[in-house]
């Protein structure tokens, strides 16, 4: 099956492409209110959860948990200890390393926030929901550097397939 014989109607990406841009859009405006945006929500939940299950992440497993470059999530933690929402402790076993913890302030918004992004997803998705979670789920992993499988609710690394082997040197690669 040619998936352009169609138009972008049959192909994936670009359906995926409007689906988060419409989803994205959404995010932005339910967040605003709640003076986040989409990736200080991200990082200050992600935080969150790490903290639920006991783990004071430093920045780097923070960023490699939010699927984010270090570089960016120094910045956005910056805005968010700025903010009252997030603190730096120095690490016992590392003192070059600083362990992220939340206030009470960030508890507080981030378990507001997570509830505000689930209505939106819940709309967003709907019924489809379930389905578009065991597909994303099965999609190989990115062969970005420094790109790791977000942690399920365990603490082990999301299950991927095997990656697929390298195409040919002479190949285009988008």
């Amino acid at each position: 099956m040619t998936l352009s014989a169609g138009g972008p109607a049959d192909s994936p990406g670009f359906l995926l492409w409007h689906a988060t841009l419409r989803w994205q859009r959404q995010i932005t405006a339910a967040l605003a209110p709640l003076g986040l945006t989409h990736v200080q929500f991200v990082l200050l939940a992600c935080a969150w959860w790490l903290g639920r299950r006991g783990d004071q992440p430093n920045q780097q497993r923070l960023a490699r948990q939010a699927g984010v470059d270090v570089r960016m999530a120094s910045q956005v933690i910056r805005t968010l200890e700025g903010k009252g929402l997030l603190e730096r402790q120095v690490d016992p076993a590392d003192t070059r390393a600083r362990r992220l913890r939340l206030t009470p302030a960030g508890v507080t918004l981030a378990a507001r926030a997570v509830s505000v992004v689930e209505q939106v997803d819940g709309g967003v998705f709907g019924e489809a929901a379930q389905d578009l979670l065991s597909a994303l789920s099965r999609m190989p992993a990115t062969s970005g550097a420094g790109r790791h499988a977000p942690e399920v609710a365990d603490g082990t690394a999301a299950a991927r397939p095997p990656r697929p082997a390298a195409p040919p040197r002479n190949m285009c690669r988008a």
